[in-house]
């Protein structure tokens, strides 16, 4: 899975501009990314049809609609949740 996921859909004038900000945070640090259709997984439209576009980070939702590329950055450097065994 991508360190930053982006859930949308084709057409979504939101879409589009989340992805900018997107694509220069994951250029900028490195980090691996991944755009996800709601139309392509009935899951994810259930679950997020009103809210798109919607920033994933590290398996953490982080925001929807407009998520800054501060916020982006901010979560990236957190680093992924670590679970104890």
């Amino acid at each position: 899975m991508a360190r930053i996921q982006l859930i949308g859909k084709p057409g979504c004038h939101l879409c589009d501009e989340q992805r900018v900000v997107v694509t220069a945070v994951a250029s900028e640090t490195g980090a691996d990314w991944e755009e996800l259709s709601i139309l392509d997984d009935p899951v994810l439209a259930d679950e997020y049809w009103l809210e798109i576009p919607v920033v994933v980070v590290d398996g953490k939702r982080l925001g929807y609609w407009r998520v800054s590329a501060d916020s982006i950055r901010a979560a990236l450097a957190q680093g992924p949740t670590v679970t104890p065994l």
